[in-house]
């Protein structure tokens, strides 16, 4: 009788006492949040982590991952990381070939006067309305600096 008493609770407190090295989530959760980059979120239910935020590059949005897979306890990850878009330059047309291409752009518009100056074309006279969308776009279209609109609309 002793003997099986003995081994019951033997075997019990062998049960908790695994139960108890398991990590919880919020622990699993503390582990890798110290080891990401700022900006990212963690988030773990029931061992499976779900990482989420903005990063610069794909490195560091695969690098999240790994960290998130070697942590003790973790399940999954679903990594729902977004890269950041590169900022792309601004591209302005240089001077010369902007006062030839606007010269060409307007040839069509006789009642149109423009005048480019560092990049940005001015433009006085009068214009149709219906004229006025297709020569903007035909100028944007160039790149320049600025368009700065001094038409009168008919």
């Amino acid at each position: 009788m002793k003997t099986s008493k003995f081994l019951m609770s033997t075997i019990i407190a062998a049960t908790l006492f695994c139960v108890g090295c398991k990590p919880n989530d919020a622990a699993i959760q503390a582990a890798i949040q110290t080891k990401e980059a700022a900006g990212i979120t963690v988030a773990v239910t029931k061992g499976d982590v779900t990482l989420t935020g903005e990063v610069e590059d794909e490195a560091i949005k695969t690098k999240a991952e790994e960290i998130a897979k070697a942590e003790k306890g973790v399940k999954s990850v679903i990594n729902n990381l977004t890269v950041k878009p590169a900022s792309l330059p601004v591209v302005i047309a240089d001077n010369a070939a902007l006062i030839k291409n606007v010269t060409d752009a307007t040839k069509d518009f006789p009642t149109v006067k423009a005048e480019v100056k560092d990049g940005v074309i001015l433009l006085t006279g009068e214009i149709k309305k219906a004229s006025l969308i297709t020569l903007m776009q035909h100028l944007s279209a160039l790149k320049p600096k600025k368009i700065d609109n001094k038409l009168t609309v008919k």
